[in-house]
């Protein structure tokens, strides 16, 4: 899969490969950012639901959001669009000099056949 980037000036959304080995070829991970000036003009919720359409389109079978915790719009778009969380994770990465959690939403887009 080659990595869908969608913008616009106030964000963007991409989707790249979850993990490379073969097994996980129909699952995507996304990324949607939004500035913090164009929070609640619905910009971010507009590039997923384009990215989720052109994802469905491509046969992707999963795609996998993983958030910043706690980050209540994020949980709300996820939400929105029909993710499901997936499990929370502590202290996973460094941001800002402090450790933070994550969680990972994922959503099934289609039923690919495992040829």
């Amino acid at each position: 899969m080659r990595k869908i980037i969608l913008s616009r000036s106030q964000g963007y959304a991409y989707a790249t490969v979850f993990k490379p080995r073969s097994a996980y070829r129909y699952t995507v991970e996304t990324t949607v950012y939004v500035q913090k000036d164009a929070f609640g003009q619905g910009i971010g919720e507009a590039l997923y639901r384009q990215l989720l359409d052109l994802l469905t389109a491509q046969k992707i079978h999963v795609a996998v959001g993983i958030i910043t915790y706690p980050n209540e719009p994020s949980i709300k778009l996820h939400e929105k669009l029909g993710f499901t969380l997936g499990g929370h994770l502590k202290e996973m990465g460094l941001k800002f000099g402090k450790m933070i959690d994550i969680q990972m939403w994922h959503k099934i887009l289609h039923q690919p056949n495992d040829q």
